[in-house]
């Protein structure tokens, strides 16, 4: 199981949403426990450490500068995801599960939903990219399109052009899709940016009404 920072101590997480947080290449948890403040109440982060060494921080699987990596080295790092997913449902009592990633994190969110798309209520991806992997895309596009909030800053020089394209054609084929993009804010994740995730995990995370928009 990947080592995890809650936002919440255990005796109150019962009832919650479970918002399952993971943090960019070449860092670890503590990139998202800043983010635990801006939580709407009613949702409980558990952020995540990935399992792959880079140079004494962490990430979830080998990436070069230009965002590629080898797709079985991908799936292997979602199912290890998603076994670590099982585990923390079953230490809470939890109305239900999503997903924020950031960087690389969002290109593990998405790997997560595409591997089982039916475990996840919403999906949040910041100023991250999509892995591009043949034997998943047999199966798409999704049955069922999630509800995904998209957020990156159009000039953000981490992630090159073609793949904000291929992340933007994944997003739309496949996911209830609310993108938005905030100026100078760089490769970070905003201070606007989270009060539109708030916004946003309120509307989907928190509500039985599943399919409306959020704005």
């Amino acid at each position: 199981m990947h080592p995890v920072t809650w936002s919440a101590p255990e005796d109150a997480r019962g009832g919650t949403h479970l918002l399952v947080m993971l943090h960019g290449y070449g860092s670890d948890e503590s990139a998202l426990t800043p983010l635990f403040p801006h939580l709407p109440e009613g949702i409980t982060g558990a952020a995540l450490r990935g399992p792959f060494d880079v140079g004494g921080r962490s990430g979830w699987f080998l990436l070069d500068p230009m965002l590629e990596s080898d797709e079985a080295d991908v799936l292997a790092a979602g199912s290890s995801l998603l076994s670590t997913v099982s585990e923390l449902k079953q230490q809470g009592n939890f109305s239900g599960v999503s997903l924020l990633g950031f960087s690389q994190g969002m290109a593990m969110a998405v790997t997560a939903l595409r591997l089982r798309p039916e475990e996840f209520t919403c999906v949040v991806g910041l100023s991250g990219f999509v892995v591009r992997s043949e034997l998943l895309a047999m199966a798409e596009p999704l049955a069922r399109p999630v509800p995904f909030f998209w957020g990156r800053d159009r000039a953000d020089w981490v992630i090159h052009a073609d793949a904000v394209a291929e992340a933007e054609r994944w997003l739309e084929a496949n996911t209830l899709l609310t993108a938005r993009t905030y100026p100078d804010m760089g490769h970070r994740i905003g201070t606007d940016e989270m009060r539109d995730v708030g916004i946003f995990l309120r509307a989907f995370a928190l509500s039985t009404e599943k399919n409306k928009a959020p704005y």
